[in-house]
């Protein structure tokens, strides 16, 4: 039997307040729960400092960026567009890391006020030191291996582009003295998910590169921490995967003479379980009895095209529309759950490939809500908005004291067409 999965942080009460506010689907977060990650993260052990990075990209909102940095935790941002957003939530130059796969056509200026750089490609590397030779900055690396629970979340090893291969270090270096750069920093990171073993081992190379450069100060071993959204799923234990980096930052200091200061950069890790989707079932269907019964909901891959793109999977909790409809012992039935879109793809409940997969849930019924849990990262950054016209969802942000706040507006038809130039 499956494990029954059960409401994170709201009650069926809230769920059915919210409903009647403001609608479905809506995304629903958690400030107490974001701010609980923030601390558990910033207990992170470390040797000789620690400066904790937020990885943006996972969730963008604004909001979410200004409580990230009343805890003190700084930015590492994936473009020149997300460095303009985290600039306009408040954040100091300073503050924000600046990792892109694409060269910013503004980096001179976004640099000069501040943002560091961190190279991610030979060609970055040179063009910087054209802009800004002896100026500092940070190196990326590809260590040669990495972890995630698909292919398409490993980012380390020989299948991905990120960051600059172990293997070119004497090209790296024919750069670093051509332009007279300082290397202050090294960075790696291997992939969501990653394995505690794998990590630490990837940790252990990041101070083989810290070693080869004598002004490297700073180590950032970037992020990719497992978060448990399902029952069945463990979390990264943050102690337990620290203490021996810790160990290995101590020996370094010993052989080498050199205090090096840690960076770590979560994004799943901080937002993921702190939000949901609110959402009613639309239809419910069935292919006979050979096939399935299907919930379809109200929202779908344009508001989270995890499932589609990873087979990743969401804890989905029945709350019955009416209260009196909630039993002391409901019954449960096998369901697949599916989005609205008109994609076959639009599957919430499917392996990775597409194939879909029935999940244990109570009993539902039309108008009843669904709401899907783990849904704070990478699903209002990384859907197919406006995939079939629908609008971008709303969003809520449950405060301390437990009031909602909506803090972004239901995109409107106007919005969705406003950039179209008609001929």
């Amino acid at each position: 039997m499956q494990s029954i999965e059960k409401l994170k942080f709201l009650t069926a009460t809230q769920v059915r307040n919210l409903a009647k506010e403001y609608g479905t689907p809506i995304f629903v977060y958690s400030q107490a729960e974001l701010e609980r990650k923030c601390e558990e993260a910033l207990a992170f052990p470390n040797a000789y400092g620690l400066t904790l990075r937020y990885a943006m990209k996972a969730n963008p909102n604004a909001n979410i960026l200004k409580i990230m940095r009343k805890k003190g935790i700084q930015i590492d941002a994936s473009s020149g567009y997300e460095v303009h957003r985290a600039l306009l939530a408040g954040f100091t130059p300073q503050e924000i890391q600046l990792t892109s796969q694409e060269e910013p056509k503004d980096l001179k200026e976004l640099v000069e006020k501040g943002i560091y750089f961190n190279a991610c490609s030979l060609k970055q590397l040179e063009n910087f030191g054209k802009m800004f030779p002896g100026h500092k900055l940070s190196l990326r690396f590809n260590p040669g291996l990495g972890s995630g629970h698909t292919k398409k979340t490993d980012v380390g090893g020989t299948t991905s582009a990120f960051g600059i291969w172990h293997e070119k270090v004497n090209e790296l270096k024919e750069l670093i003295n051509k332009y007279n750069l300082i290397v202050e920093k090294v960075h790696t990171h291997i992939g969501s998910g990653s394995d505690p073993e794998v990590w630490k081992a990837v940790a252990h190379y990041t101070l083989e590169y810290a070693e080869l450069f004598p002004t490297c100060t700073i180590v950032n071993l970037g992020g990719g921490f497992k978060v448990g959204r399902m029952a069945d799923e463990k979390s990264t234990d943050m102690q337990l995967i620290g203490a021996p980096v810790k160990e290995l930052f101590v020996e370094f200091a010993k052989k080498h003479k050199r205090e090096l200061h840690l960076e770590i950069e979560p994004g799943t890790f901080y937002v993921a379980n702190s939000g949901c989707i609110l959402t009613t079932i639309d239809d419910k269907i069935d292919t006979g009895s050979q096939g399935f019964t299907f919930l379809k909901l109200d929202t779908g891959m344009d508001a989270n095209t995890r499932p589609s793109l990873y087979g990743s999977r969401h804890p989905m909790v029945v709350v019955p529309k009416e209260e009196s409809s909630q039993l002391s012992s409901p019954k449960y039935k096998e369901y697949v759950v599916v989005g609205h879109c008109c994609e076959s793809g639009d599957v919430f409940t499917q392996k990775e490939g597409g194939e879909p997969v029935t999940r244990e849930m109570a009993e539902a019924a039309l108008g009843d809500y669904v709401v899907m849990e783990g849904s704070g990262a990478y699903c209002s950054s990384m859907s197919t908005k406006n995939y079939n016209s629908f609008p971008e969802t709303a969003e809520v942000l449950i405060d301390l004291e437990g009031k909602p706040h909506l803090i972004r507006k239901r995109q409107s038809l106007e919005q969705i067409v406003q950039n179209e130039i008609l001929l």
